[in-house]
């Protein structure tokens, strides 16, 4: 027996809510695809400020080669799939520059408030944090970078890499360190951000990718 039009049209709207969301997650994936292949700007697309600087294409830092804070084996994969902000230092010290990093990437991680816990810290050094020495105070009792990020940044996950796939994976670095990176929960480097950035800009770029990417 066939459906009346009345039937039909009862149905439609269940159909429409039962649709919705495998059409979200298509549109969502089409477009991803486009971002990662480099064929779309989605931050400039979407219309944010765009403080930061786009990497195009975006580079996949999943197979890289890390070591952990204690010298055990550790994948990228190992991490929560949140979005990563990558600090990256080079040779045995955490100078000035390298502490305010630290400091400013703290304080842009709290301001997020209730997005908070969508993002994660990361410290990316070809030395050991115990082998590595803050600048200040100067003399020879100088701290280590391991313990002053066990009071200080509690939370943040150090990690060792060799110096030259550092480079590989944040070639930036190779002219300017005074930058810092954004890794999306999938693993991909998308996004680099010079120290100079103004505090609120930065919240702004990242408050913009947190709400447009939905419950990544």
């Amino acid at each position: 027996m066939s459906s009346s039009p009345a039937t039909g049209n009862s149905r439609l709207p269940l159909l429409l809510i039962a649709g919705t969301p495998l059409i979200v997650v298509l549109a969502a994936s089409w477009l991803w695809y486009f971002v990662i292949q480099g064929n779309l700007d989605l931050v400039t697309t979407l219309g944010t400020s765009n403080n930061g600087s786009l990497i195009t294409p975006p580079r996949q830092i999943r197979g890289a080669m890390f070591t952990d804070d204690v010298g055990a084996a550790f994948a990228w994969q190992d991490l929560e799939p949140r979005w990563t902000i990558v600090m990256v230092n080079r040779g045995s010290a955490c100078n000035d520059a390298c502490q305010r990093r630290l400091y400013f990437t703290r304080q842009v991680h709290i301001a997020l408030g209730k997005e908070f816990n969508r993002v994660q810290r990361v410290l990316v050094t070809d030395t050991a944090p115990k082998a590595i020495l803050l600048t200040e105070p100067a003399g020879q009792n100088r701290p280590q970078l391991a313990q002053h990020l066990a009071s200080q940044h509690q939370g943040l996950v150090p990690l060792v890499m060799d110096s030259g796939f550092m480079l590989n994976h944040f070639p930036e670095i190779a002219d300017n360190d005074a930058q810092w990176f954004l890794v999306d929960p999938a693993g991909w480097v998308m996004m680099r951000f010079e120290d100079e950035l103004d505090y609120k800009a930065v919240i702004s770029d990242l408050k913009f990718l947190l709400k447009n990417s939905g419950g990544a």
